[in-house]
């Protein structure tokens, strides 16, 4: 199995502004098959770049390939509002057997339409070219409880148009944290993408067993759209620091300042650690921070992080989890 971790969030504080996001956290989506070893990552697509029509004035369902870091095209499929087909307007420059990654956004109903256009990029690359299947089903939270639904409905539509090389559903069920949130310390947020994804594979379908999973890592899906700001000084008081368990995502209020700073985030490292789901022995990287943070002195904050370093850490022990979870690992 591929697991995949695209990371993002828009994280506010109390005077509205959010918490930076790190070019690094940004590079994180990468394939890692169930032998837990990382292989080279694919083109990483982006709102603002992965999309690209020659009809920009167009609102419609939108299909391009544009070519990323890696050297690895990605075709991007949007809905929009009005029923007109541009697939056909987009300036394709394909070279032969160079493999192909195809990314369908569904952020609400199956619309067959896109179906169409994911079609005619098809012919356009021709059946020699190897071609990726990604079904990005955005924001997954508890109040969209028929998106397992809707991921099969685009399943079943996209499956029988290529022989894939591979196929992939994503969604991102970390939520975008505010300070309301963490106004108790902690929060518990269900973990629907990871539902959702159960649900495809348990439908019984002939393509269920070989479909892979991907998510967004510790960070919301908002963060794809925000550009980080360099160079901005200052910041809310407050970060979080998150842990993964089966069913949620477990969020703790980190503080970036204050006389209180070095015993509250110390306390939430031992929260985390002293949870039943803590994975000391099965964990790795992530885990060990934790351990290391939670008994660390209380006279100095070395080795207790800020924003920055809670967010490697919430992802390295995500994804470790993620792939160990995952059938087959």
């Amino acid at each position: 199995m591929i697991s995949k971790a695209w990371p993002q969030s828009v994280r506010s504080g109390p005077d509205g502004r959010s918490l930076p996001t790190t070019a690094g956290t940004r590079r994180l989506f990468q394939w890692s098959d169930s032998r837990l070893n990382s292989g080279a990552p694919t083109a990483r697509p982006s709102q603002d770049t992965a999309v690209r029509t020659a009809a920009r004035d167009v609102a419609a369902p939108r299909a391009s390939i544009t070519r990323g870091p890696h050297s690895t095209p990605m075709a991007s499929i949007e809905p929009k509002e009005t029923p007109a087909r541009t697939a056909d307007r987009t300036t394709l420059r394909l070279r032969k057997q160079v493999p192909r990654s195809v990314r369908v956004r569904l952020a609400g109903e199956w619309d067959s339409r896109l179906g169409e256009d994911v079609r005619g990029l098809l012919a356009r690359c021709g059946p020699a070219v190897p071609v990726d299947l990604l079904l990005d089903m955005g924001a997954v939270f508890a109040d969209r409880p028929d998106a397992g639904k809707e991921a099969l409905r685009a399943l079943d539509a996209l499956m029988p148009l290529a022989d894939w090389r591979s196929a992939a559903l994503l969604g991102g069920g970390f939520p975008r944290v505010t300070a309301d949130m963490l106004e108790q310390g902690t929060w518990d947020e269900p973990r629907a993408d990871w539902h959702m994804w159960h649900e495809v594979r348990a439908s019984e379908r002939a393509y269920a067993p070989r479909l892979r999973y991907g998510d967004y890592g510790t960070q919301s899906v908002a963060a794809l759209a925000q550009v980080p700001v360099t160079g901005r000084k200052g910041g809310p008081p407050w970060g979080v620091l998150s842990y993964t368990t089966e069913n949620s995502y477990l969020l703790f209020k980190m503080l970036t300042r204050g006389p209180d700073r070095i015993a509250v985030n110390r306390s939430a490292a031992r929260q985390v650690t002293e949870l039943p789901e803590f994975r000391e022995a099965g964990g790795g990287q992530g885990e060990a921070w934790l351990s290391s943070c939670a008994h660390g002195p209380s006279w100095t904050g070395a080795g207790a992080g800020g924003p920055s370093e809670w967010l490697r850490v919430g992802n390295l022990q995500h994804m470790t989890y993620v792939v160990h979870s995952l059938p087959g690992a």
